[in-house]
């Protein structure tokens, strides 16, 4: 298990450190994957947003299952990297076999590295059950009928999730809840200490000022075309004429402010990253003074010599989902793991293990490290409130604009290629 109070730097050239880091935190090395290949397997079937009063053409006419039956003894599982752990990637990680010992139900897993890997696995295979789903896939899944609304009513646990995570836009539509959230983290800014005499507190030092600082070319971003988000978001405070309202619903107009911005970056840009082992290395070496991180690389590093922050416009992040497959032919035990995976005890293993806040607001005292939820912001409503939750962007505007088009995802893709060069 993670320890996140000694912040002690590992050996990152250690093999075996190296590859436990890597299956615990690969579902965010894949993200920078999803590029030329996304528009044809299927973002694009996306035509709608999901959020209360509007609709996705797969979810019409979707209904939840109104009662549970007798367990049918097993429950395949499709999810990022650390979030199924029965214990044989290492004996001291696992909530997967408390859960069929309670249940009958017997887990068989599958990971995956992008969100578009997932998409095409549930869509070409009955083979799944359930699914763990970023923001850029729920809709997707949704909009496509492979996956079924819930009934939280059956999910005990559910009450118990903060409701900041619930009836939100990527995972609800017309009301209806399509899973129960897993956890969410941040994208935050992180620096070098001895380059800054006070810690920053807006994004502009990897921006505007970065091309007249001491650290130009030293300054990391993200790899992926989601990326423009973070973009949009420094520009909805220091452009407001762009009448920017959320970083996911760009037109024509606010996607090109925000690729121009990025490509006045790119000159500053040392690396772009998209592999968490390497970025820590880079900072390490001084390749890398500032930039895009998240606080479970943070943790392992050493905090007199870096810092990390949230800037005042805000941040994007990530709130996964669990789903359950329209195909599913283990309904029982699919609804009984959506119920365990968000029990105070399982969520904490969980995402303490991957480095996340927890969805249920009582699995603080289940975690092994006591500063765990304070470090990473659980049910902190202030910090929560500056997270842009990861969403697919469509060409129906999901800022509720209407005879507006704004651009997709495949237009976005294209503008990265751009940027980059």
């Amino acid at each position: 298990m993670m320890n996140t109070n000694n912040r002690i730097e590992p050996d990152w050239n250690n093999t075996d450190t190296a590859a436990a880091n890597s299956r615990r935190h690969g579902r965010r090395h894949g993200v920078a994957a999803i590029a030329a290949a996304v528009a044809v397997a299927g973002v694009l079937a996306v035509s709608g947003c999901g959020a209360s009063g509007t609709s996705t053409s797969g979810a019409k006419a979707a209904q939840a299952v109104q009662k549970l039956g007798k367990s049918e003894g097993k429950v395949s599982i499709l999810a990022w990297p650390g979030y199924v752990e029965d214990g044989s990637d290492d004996p001291d990680v696992d909530w997967v076999s408390d859960f069929e010992k309670e249940t009958g139900c017997e887990v068989t897993s599958k990971t995956y590295g992008t969100s578009d890997e997932a998409y095409n696995l549930v869509k070409s295979s009955d083979a799944y059950d359930v699914v763990a789903a970023s923001g850029d896939l729920t809709l997707r899944l949704i909009n496509a009928g492979l996956v079924q609304p819930v009934n939280t009513d059956l999910i005990p646990n559910y009450k118990d999730v903060y409701s900041f995570l619930k009836n939100r836009d990527f995972n609800t539509v017309d009301g209806k809840s399509y899973g129960v959230p897993h956890g969410y983290g941040a994208n935050l800014l992180m620096y070098n200490k001895a380059d800054f005499s006070e810690a920053p507190t807006s994004w502009d030092v990897v921006f505007d000022k970065a091309k007249a600082s001491k650290f130009k070319g030293k300054v990391t971003a993200y790899d992926s075309p989601i990326y423009i988000a973070d973009a949009a978001i420094y520009l909805m405070k220091h452009k407001p004429s762009l009448n920017i309202k959320n970083p996911y619903a760009l037109d024509e107009t606010q996607l090109k402010a925000a690729v121009d911005l990025l490509k006045e970056q790119n000159a500053n840009v040392g690396e772009y990253w998209s592999d968490s082992l390497k970025l820590a290395q880079a900072f390490q070496s001084g390749d890398t003074v500032v930039g895009t991180g998240w606080q479970v690389i943070y943790n392992q590093m050493d905090s007199s010599k870096f810092g990390i922050t949230s800037p005042e416009e805000g941040v994007t992040g990530w709130s996964d989902t669990w789903m359950i497959s329209s195909k599913t032919k283990h309904t029982n035990c699919a609804y009984q793991w959506l119920n365990y995976i968000d029990s105070p005890k399982a969520n904490a293993q969980a995402t303490e293990y991957f480095g996340e806040a927890p969805a249920n607001k009582n699995a603080c005292q289940y975690a092994t490290d006591s500063k765990f939820c304070d470090i990473y912001h659980a049910g902190d409503k202030d910090f929560e409130k500056k997270i842009w939750y990861w969403n697919t962007p469509i060409s129906q505007c999901i800022d509720g604009r209407k005879n507006v088009k704004c651009t997709d995802y495949t237009e976005w893709t294209k503008a990265w290629q751009e940027i980059k060069g």
